[in-house]
């Protein structure tokens, strides 16, 4: 315990700040573990949390697990006019779950009755209901074994339905040791006696907020400054300015969140901002853009930002998070693409994502499970004490997933010098005119066009054209309505892919801002968009 240090949690303007030190934290999970329990919360029952980034939140969430029940987190839900949609994905989580407590709040009530999603109607208990419960008698402290399950994860569901990964204690407590341990590589030496802080905006229910930051700090005793997701889209500007304030840090984000400050930010914005204790600036849950970190690098130079901060990972919730780390600390390191990968295209360099963390073996497998050496390019497949325990509720897909202690991520990507280099992601896979193409080499090139990267973003699939065969489709967020301003977007877009991937595009759609389906940690969801163009529910800008 580190009775100075703790929490502190910005209010949704990113300017006030609620500060509890541990301790303080220990006795509000009491209380709230309490009143879960008045309520009816037993051991093994599934919760899920479904608050904005508060306290609320996390008194909820880890209330929960002090009652050794299931704590889940969701996202909350946003804007009304698509509740309808939100509504399905709740229904489905707690059927899949056999949830029947749902933390959030009464809008959310108030939507269930009124779109007729009974079962998460009589799920929901507001932070307000629980506040008001009495607290007769203390709960007894826990004691759980260690290969006990301490909690579900929600995978980001990328490529399909979101399932609920189990974790075990031990699994959970020994990736926030790997992560230590490679954030500290660098710097020969414990992170104890170099870091003084994390700060981080990503959202607690997304696996990187949850294990990489929140977790962790519980862990390690750091001082933990946490800010909403939506205050970083509105003003990335706060964020940086977080980091510059207190102390030694390490911050992780997705890649499109350092092109957000790129974009962004402007040059008015920086006076004061000092990122020069910004020690690792973990990058990963996405595709690593070389060309992102090297425009945020010299952006942020003048604020003291070192482009050897960048830290490049790769990771997944059935891994309850790290799988690799750059532990070499130079920078966003890349090699060239192996020949033949991409069937010859324009995917040329692909980023280091460094190597295994502490315990953990990665090898590179062929679709028939075979071993490939270094240098060749195949499924990634990881073991690992911090690998979960399957699906819950889901045996089929356990099976499939989890063979003799070995994760199959659904991955590409290929090992040099024990290091590994991600390609791309099996299910994504388009094959146009007899060529593979991974979608986001036809997104890099669109976004090269539109300047996008950040929140406005591109979306590539295919689709059949009967004898033409599988065709490629772009979907383009954009924010003018100008119709020559679209026809000139189009005509670059279409010369760019046909003049770097060879390519013709069956269809161009340029929609608004905001339109793409994205996971909790911003990828696209391409799946889900795909089939969002063939029923004709995207709204094409003329």
């Amino acid at each position: 315990m580190h009775p100075a240090r703790g929490i502190g949690i910005f209010d949704s303007r990113g300017k006030t700040v609620q500060w509890r030190t541990y301790p303080e934290l220990l006795d509000g999970v009491r209380r709230s573990a309490a009143r879960l329990a008045a309520v009816g919360v037993r051991p093994g029952d599934r919760v899920l949390v479904c608050q904005p980034t508060s306290w609320g939140w996390v008194d909820a969430w880890c209330g929960a697990l002090w009652l050794k029940a299931l704590p889940v987190g969701l996202a909350p839900m946003g804007n009304m006019a698509a509740a309808e949609s939100y509504l399905e994905k709740v229904e489905g989580v707690l059927e899949r779950i056999s949830a029947s407590w749902l933390i959030s709040d009464a809008a959310l009530r108030h939507e269930a009755r009124k779109h007729g999603a009974h079962r998460t109607a009589k799920a929901v208990r507001t932070l307000e209901e629980l506040a008001a419960l009495p607290l007769n008698a203390p709960v007894v402290e826990p004691h759980a074994d260690a290969e006990e399950i301490a909690f579900l994860q929600l995978t980001s569901g990328s490529t399909g339905r979101q399932r609920a990964v189990m974790l075990t204690h031990r699994a959970a407590i020994h990736n926030t040791q790997a992560l230590d341990d490679g954030a500290c590589a660098p710097h020969g030496g414990h992170t104890q006696a170099r870091i003084e802080s994390v700060v981080n905006w990503l959202p607690l229910y997304h696996d990187m907020g949850l294990v990489g930051t929140l977790l962790y700090c519980f862990a390690h005793g750091y001082d933990f400054w946490l800010m909403r997701p939506e205050t970083f889209l509105g003003r990335p500007r706060l964020w940086l300015a977080a980091l510059g304030a207190h102390g030694r840090a390490l911050a992780s984000a997705p890649n499109f969140a350092f092109q957000q400050c790129v974009e962004r930010v402007e040059p008015s914005e920086l006076v004061g901002v000092d990122l020069s204790n910004w020690l690792g600036a973990m990058d990963g849950a996405e595709m690593i853009r070389p060309e992102t970190c090297a425009a945020f690098s010299s952006k942020f130079a003048v604020c003291g930002f070192r482009a050897e901060a960048f830290r490049p990972c790769y990771g997944m919730a059935e891994a309850s998070l790290a799988v690799t780390i750059d532990r070499q600390g130079k920078g966003v390191r890349t090699r060239p693409v192996p020949q033949g990968v991409g069937g010859g295209l324009d995917l040329r360099e692909t980023v280091c994502t460094g190597a295994p963390v502490l315990d953990t073996q990665v090898r590179i497998v062929a679709p028939d499970g075979a071993p490939l050496p270094e240098g060749r390019v195949g499924q990634v497949c990881a073991k690992s004490p911090s690998v979960f325990a399957g699906y819950y509720q889901d045996a089929e897909a356990t099976a499939e997933s989890l063979q003799n202690g070995w994760l199959s991520t659904g991955d590409l990507g290929f090992l040099t010098d024990g290091e590994l280099y991600i390609t791309g992601r099996t299910k994504d896979l388009l094959i146009i005119h007899g060529h593979n193409v991974m979608p986001h080499e036809l997104e890099w090139q669109a976004e090269s066009v539109t300047g996008g990267g950040g929140t406005a973003r591109c979306g590539a699939f295919s689709i059949a054209k009967g004898t033409a065969g599988e065709q490629a489709v772009l979907v383009v967020e954009v924010e003018s309505r100008d119709s020559e301003a679209l026809r000139t977007l189009d005509h670059g877009i279409r010369s760019r892919i046909g003049q770097t991937l060879g390519l013709p595009l069956a269809d161009v759609l340029f929609v608004q801002r905001g339109q793409l389906p994205k996971t909790t940690s911003g990828k696209i969801q391409r799946g889900e968009l795909r089939q969002r163009y063939l029923d004709g529910k995207l709204v094409r800008l003329a």
